[in-house]
């Protein structure tokens, strides 16, 4: 009788170690691999054929620290140390230490971090939390301020943002809020009504006049294909000097006033103030996290909102599928517009009870930062709202306590901009871009797990 001799595989040759997978780790690749026991297992595990293995980059913890929302946290982060570095190279004390830095290095260090730590120390306690105040109300002031200031930010980036998730740049959010500012300080100042009715036609006003500015634009873009870009920014202008000429006008301008301001608006026509006389903040932001919550359910809740974020994403597969998009173009150009017009309404009704040519202030302009960092999502817009008020109800107590010019806040923020901009830019910052898989080697392994077999 022969011997009988096993047959002679490419797999018998001797390959080089390789660690031993934990006993879950094999478990689960073998349950994979053979369906529960179903098939019989091939050549090149699950795991492996996944190209994705236990511990691998795309760990829970990386994808956190590598998702939109992290790196948007990390820019504002990135963004406050080069302000504190610029805020140290504007110190005195730091200039002085450097002249000898060699011979004690630790007095230029000391000097940068005292610089930017009080700074910003100045900063919080302008903007959050007072802890030198003489009572609990004079503490918290700080807080009231930065919401007061949050309120027109958090309603016109609501609408740069939602422009923004139907694929539209609504640069106009300060047109929008000028032309609510003058139909509801109009309202506010001219009719004379009961207490509640007044307030709410102030308002509707307001809404509708924003919302007009914006669906126009929309709907030039629909019918005539003009960039939206280009309108918005050009309706910024018409809305600036049509207010102006208003202000010079007997129905606007305050009477035996030479200057372009209106008259005060009348009690019946304001917020009511949330907490009382001694702090400013108002109805308006309540209604600004109203209007948060409403943008949210109509992006993620609601049929229109599905066109709006499907246009966004591809007007011409939209249209396809059956989508109207000229109407989908004006219909969120008019509640962007509305959107933004809260915050003229805010302004005129809530903080400044009059109607000037700085009504909108800077408010339009920072809207489209705030929607940037914000990630054009409505709690995102909402979080960055608050932080840019922050920065500037502080930015003033920063400058009196510390001699920091303001401007260093500014900066700032010009500097998270970039940061949102460049995302790429903070993940190699932090060390968080994703790791490139590793090319396979070469020889009969490679070939192993191309063909799925034994040789």
């Amino acid at each position: 009788m022969s011997e009988k001799h096993p047959p002679k595989h490419a797999d018998q040759h001797p390959k080089p170690h390789q660690p031993t997978p934990a006993p879950d780790e094999t478990a689960a690749g073998v349950a994979v691999d053979t369906a529960g026991g179903a098939i019989s297992p091939s050549a090149v595990p699950a795991s492996a054929q996944s190209g994705k293995l236990p511990g691998g980059p795309d760990t829970l913890l990386r994808k956190i620290f590598t998702g939109s929302g992290m790196v948007s946290v990390l820019a504002v982060l990135l963004a406050l140390v080069l302000g504190g570095l610029l805020i140290a190279a504007t110190d005195e004390r730091v200039s002085t230490t450097s002249a000898y830095l060699f011979a004690r290095p630790t007095d230029f260090l000391s000097a940068v971090w005292q610089a930017a730590t009080q700074s910003y120390i100045a900063l919080f306690q302008g903007s959050v939390f007072n802890p030198r105040g003489s009572s609990l109300a004079v503490q918290f002031a700080p807080l009231m301020e930065t919401l007061t200031i949050a309120t027109p930010l958090i309603t016109a980036g609501l609408g740069v943002a939602l422009a923004f998730r139907a694929g539209l740049f609504n640069i106009g959010a300060q047109g929008q809020i000028i032309m609510a500012g003058i139909l509801a300080g109009w309202v506010g100042f001219a009719l004379h009504l009961p207490l509640g009715l007044h307030l709410l036609l102030v308002l509707v006003a307001g809404i509708v006049g924003g919302a007009l500015w914006g669906g126009l634009v929309g709907l030039l873009k629909a019918r005539t294909g003009a960039h939206e870009v280009i309108l918005t920014i050009m309706f910024n202008y018409i809305a600036l000097y049509f207010l102006g000429y208003l202000l010079n006008t007997p129905a606007f301008q305050r009477p035996g006033e030479s200057n372009p301001i209106s008259p005060i608006l009348d009690a019946t026509a304001v917020y009511p103030q949330i907490f009382g006389s001694q702090y400013r903040l108002h109805l308006g932001f309540v209604l600004a996290i109203a209007a948060t919550v409403l943008v949210w359910w109509l992006l993620n809740r609601s049929t229109v909102g599905f066109e709006f974020r499907a246009v966004g994403a591809n007007p011409k597969a939209a249209l396809t599928a059956g989508i109207n998009v000229s109407r989908s173009t004006i219909l969120v150009m008019a509640i962007a517009g509305a959107l933004a017009g809260m915050s003229g309404v805010a302004q005129v009704a809530g903080t400044e009870k009059v109607l000037t040519d700085g009504v909108a202030a800077t408010y339009g302009f920072d809207a489209i930062t705030v929607a940037l960092l914000g990630r054009s999502t409505p709690w995102g817009t909402f979080a960055a709202g608050l932080l840019f008020g922050a920065f500037r109800a502080g930015a003033v107590q920063m400058q009196i306590q510390t001699g920091t010019p303001i401007d260093i806040v500014l900066v700032v923020q010009s500097l998270i901009v970039l940061f949102i901009a460049a995302p790429p830019l903070v993940r190699a910052v932090f060390g968080l871009n994703p790791r490139r898989k590793k090319p396979a080697r070469a020889g009969k392994t490679q070939q192993a797990a191309t063909t799925g077999g034994a040789a």
